[in-house]
Order: structure tokens, then sequence, then C-alpha cells
């Protein structure tokens, strides 16, 4: 079928932009945003997902205020509006890579909003994300990240809430990848449970003089390794060729939180340590659909023509979500706003980031974990 995007000269298939170049049900094209208070009092995510072969869009918003995680989830049939909406949430590029505009409109969860995303630094493209087991693709996708400010405004449960230059990073990935749309099959040998020996760390970061991204992959059959630093004045590049982790862990529970974290990075003018310390509430992604929706089936499942919910959840703990039956649970996939400081041989600055950090590994006899990018799996 023809959509509004076929009225371009941008086709890369012989085919209407309707179809992708895979049959591969989890295909994805994914968007998503995160956002923090400087003082560290609040925090924010919004994500939308296209899944054609699913015939899926769906989205996600967070907010945490007052140590309490507000979430909606959306999602609907992708056929026949091919528009960047689901539910009450819509983005809109207004101009690519420098202003995205956010919407939440007026919903059941009491939480509606406009807020928009300005760019601070160019997008930086990641390294190939490939992975190939028993003769299978598990991954093959592209991701660009990028640095931002986000202003506007929220109201949440009646409170209007004032969104002014919070720290604010993106990223856009899109092509296959695990565990999108449908439970993944197994092959070969089935494998180790999932996090038995895997470390994955991903660092958003800007400072008054740099800013870019670092990201370390290790499991049990695959690393990888992706990073790249840009300074500020003059917009020179230098991509990391190794990364080293030194952590520590707010207790001895599983799955771990962090409390700080230390990177040390190869970069072309040297070794360079970023010092992360937590900032705040993380957020919790089962509320954004990161693995979660009630059906605890996660992203890209098709859930009928329209579906919206919504729920509140206790995050004061760094560890521990309660949700509002009083349950609690320590999810595995939370993304922490942190402070960060860079130290380099000629300066040091200090700015923001959002980290995200599941570490599965062993910890060493002092309780810390500690691991450079070319440590084989555990």
């Amino acid at each position: 079928m023809l959509t509004p995007l076929d009225d371009s000269p941008w086709h890369q298939l012989p085919t209407t932009f309707d179809h992708v170049g895979t049959s591969d049900p989890r295909f994805f094209d994914r968007f998503w945003f995160a956002a923090s208070a400087p003082d560290g009092s609040g925090a924010l995510q919004f994500t939308m997902g296209v899944y054609q072969n699913m015939n899926v869009v769906d989205g996600g918003f967070v907010v945490i205020h007052r140590g309490r995680q507000h979430n909606v989830r959306a999602s609907r049939e992708l056929r026949p509006t091919y528009d960047t909406s689901s539910g009450p949430l819509r983005f809109d590029v207004v101009e690519p890579f420098r202003r995205i505009v956010l919407t939440i409109a007026p919903n059941d969860s009491g939480i509606e909003g406009a807020l928009a995303w300005t760019s601070a630094m160019t997008a930086q493209e990641e390294r190939h994300h490939f992975v190939r087991r028993h003769g299978r693709i598990l991954e093959d996708y592209s991701r660009y990240d990028q640095i931002g400010e986000l202003n506007g405004s929220l109201t949440i449960d009646g409170e209007a809430v004032e969104i002014a230059s919070w720290w604010s990073c993106r990223d856009h990935s899109w092509g296959v990848r695990e565990r999108v749309g449908i439970p993944e099959p197994y092959t070969g040998a089935v494998p180790a449970p999932p996090g038995s020996g895997s470390v994955f760390a991903f660092l958003f970061f800007s400072t008054t003089t740099h800013a870019g991204h670092l990201q370390m992959t290790s499991r049990e059959d695959s690393a990888h390794v992706t990073a790249e630093v840009i300074e500020l004045a003059t917009g020179r590049s230098s991509v990391g060729s190794q990364l080293a982790i030194d952590a520590s862990f707010v207790d001895d529970g599983r799955p771990r939180r962090f409390d700080a974290a230390v990177f040390e990075v190869v970069e072309s003018g040297g070794t360079v340590r970023y010092e992360v310390e937590r900032s705040g509430p993380a957020v919790a992604m089962l509320g954004l659909g990161y693995g979660g929706y009630d059906d605890a089936l996660g992203l890209g499942v098709h859930r009928g023509v329209t579906h919206l919910e919504s729920d509140t959840w206790d995050v004061s703990h760094p560890a521990v979500v309660v949700d509002a039956d009083g349950h609690s649970t320590r999810p595995v996939h939370r993304i922490q706003p942190v402070r960060v400081t860079r130290i380099a041989t000629d300066a040091t600055s200090t700015g923001h980031g959002s980290f995200t950090f599941i570490a599965e590994r062993p910890l060493d006899a002092d309780g810390r974990l500690r691991i450079t990018s070319d440590t084989p799996p555990a």
C-alpha cells in the first residue's frame, strides 16, 4: 500500500515504504528519549517504536516526580495510519537532528504535557551491532546517539510541573534485535540463563567541555564496544579503543544496583577517567514497556487495534520498586540519571549523564566489579 512516505525520492527497495527488506518479525525502528532535572529531583523518558512485520506501533512515557514513577504505555495497529503516534503519545521531528516535539495528550492516566527536545551536539553513529548464534542472526541493527536539552511543561495528577533546561539524551535504532515482538526460539543447545555472566554498561554524558557515549556489552558468546567523545569547543571527535569499568553497589541484593562507577577510556589523547555517581531515582524500564506491559510480553507485541494502560510506582529506594498494590521487586533494567566528572591529563570537567548498568558477573572479593573490554566472559 502507498503511504505519504512514498511521495519522496528516498526509496531503497523496489517496493513501497510499508514493507521492509526482511520478513523477520523482530524488525523494529524505535526512538528513545531520556531527561533529568539538574538537581536530581526528577527524571522522565519517552519512547516510540514501529514494528512493520508485527503491524504495531507502541510507545511509553514515564516521569518520576516526588519519588513516584508515573507510567503510560500505549499500542495500536500500524496500518493504515503511518504517523508517529500511539494513543496519547506523539513525536514530531520539526528539524532533523536539531528539534523534536514530544506530546502526551490528555488521557486517563492523569499525565499530559508538551516537551521540546533540542540538540546540543551532532548525532553519533555507533559501531554496527551484529550477533549470530547457531547460524541464525540474533541482532543486526544500527543506532545513533545524541545529547540535548528538554524544555516544556507537564501536568501530573493535576499538578503543573515545569521542565526547564533538563539535561537530555536520545537514541534512534532500527533493524533486527532479540526479544522484540516474539519469544526467541532455540536453534541449538539451550543457553545459560540470561545474565549468568553478562555485563551491559551504556553511558550518555556531557560535561562543560566534552560529550558523547561509552558502551560495553559482554556476554556468554559475544562482546561489543562503541565509544565516541566530542570536544565541544572544536567538534573534534575521539573514538575509544578500550573501556575499563570499576563499580560498587548499593547492597548485595540481586539484581544489583550500582552506587558509583569509574570508566577508564583509551582515547586518541591518552587514557581518560570518568567518575559516575547516582543523582536521584532511576527509571524502572518495565514502566516504559521494556519487558513490561500488563501482559509482561514486552515491546512490539500486537495488542489489538488500540491499547492503553497506566500505573504508578514508588521508586524512592535505589534498588526496590513498590507497585500500587504494595508488591516490591528489584527490576534488572533501570536507567539512572548521574553526575559525571571527566578527568584528563590536561583538565577536569563536570556534567550530567544517563547510565544503564546491568552487571550479572561475579564480583571481586571486595564486592566490586572490575572489567575491561577484553575480559573473557565468566
